[in-house]
């Protein structure tokens, strides 16, 4: 706690350098502004949080659908059929590609496999289920040649994957042999728990995940657009989820988590216990987030056979 601003804060210097850096370039305000300017922002802060790509890495861009851009990632050594499938977090409304393209290249280089991401459609010109409907046809082009994907997102992308996968299930879509949410926002009530003890917590805020939920104007009763609203989350693949400490989404991991594990699934938990929203641009300033994203690249080794 900040004693000056009674503000939820961690304490490791290096998180609060990353925090101080961020608003350097995406200030805590950054929801009041336009949705243009929270664009540059965000690209903006992307860049400068950017890293070096794995040696051997090669990428190559492609349209899913003649609409739909994605990236393949193809590390220097592949020892696994499965596939990676990233959806990247920005609240519906900021990211693309480039935003996580250093994340994606690490992810796949440690875990030895290919990754795909994608650039789904944004809020607000195109509202839920726009960036849902994206997400899912990209994951049925996958699959569609046989192999098994690992579906992974953060934040906004963490919604997308648990929806996807849920509609998966009740597609009867068979392949997916894992999930992976990161620090995901899974349609919590806003009011208790994290949300409430967490509601002015550095990197997001309650009210900005408020913001976020008012432009995508998605259905929170759909469990593919809210998937804590689902009440059966029996058959679903093993599962990784990890939450931030200081995060309004926190319980949302939580939650999650523990249904699943109540369902019968096989669920790895993490809870990182200095880390804010959008810790994994932090990974290379930070002792937590550091050991976070080691965690959470062995735990999608382990998912798509490597490790």
């Amino acid at each position: 706690m900040d004693q000056v601003t009674k503000r939820p804060m961690p304490t490791e210097e290096g998180i609060l350098a990353f925090h101080r850096r961020c608003e350097d370039f995406y200030p805590a305000d950054a929801v009041d502004a336009s949705i243009e300017q929270q664009r540059k922002w965000y690209d903006a802060l992307c860049a400068e949080f950017d890293a070096p790509s794995p040696a051997g890495l090669t990428r190559m861009d492609e349209l899913v659908d003649g609409r739909i851009p994605t990236r393949r990632y193809r590390p220097a050594k592949v020892s696994s059929e499965t596939r990676i499938y990233y959806i990247h977090g920005g609240g519906f409304v900021v990211g693309s590609l480039d935003s996580h393209d250093a994340v994606c290249a690490e992810l796949a280089d440690f875990a030895q496999a290919e990754l795909v991401s994608v650039d789904y459609r944004l809020a607000p010109e195109h509202v839920w289920p726009a960036a849902f409907d994206d997400s899912y046809a990209v994951l049925q082009h996958l699959l569609s040649d046989g192999r098994p994907v690992v579906v992974a997102g953060d934040s906004a992308g963490g919604n997308l994957t648990a929806g996807i996968v849920l509609k998966a299930r009740a597609e009867r879509l068979s392949g997916i042999v894992g999930q992976v949410l990161i620090y995901p926002g899974l349609g919590g009530d806003l009011v208790s728990g994290s949300y409430a003890d967490m509601a002015e917590a550095p990197g997001l805020t309650t009210a900005d995940v408020s913001y976020y939920r008012d432009i995508l104007k998605a259905p929170m009763g759909n469990p593919f657009a809210a998937p804590l609203a689902e009440t059966d989350l029996s058959g679903l693949p093993p599962s990784y989820v990890t939450g931030a400490f200081f995060d309004p989404l926190r319980d949302d991991a939580r939650l999650y988590a523990a249904r699943l594990a109540m369902a019968g699934v096989n669920v790895t938990f993490r809870e990182e216990p200095q880390m804010i929203h959008a810790w994994l641009r932090a990974r290379h300033m930070s002792e937590g987030a550091r050991d976070g994203f080691r965690r959470l690249a062995e735990g999608v080794a382990v998912l798509v056979g490597t490790r």
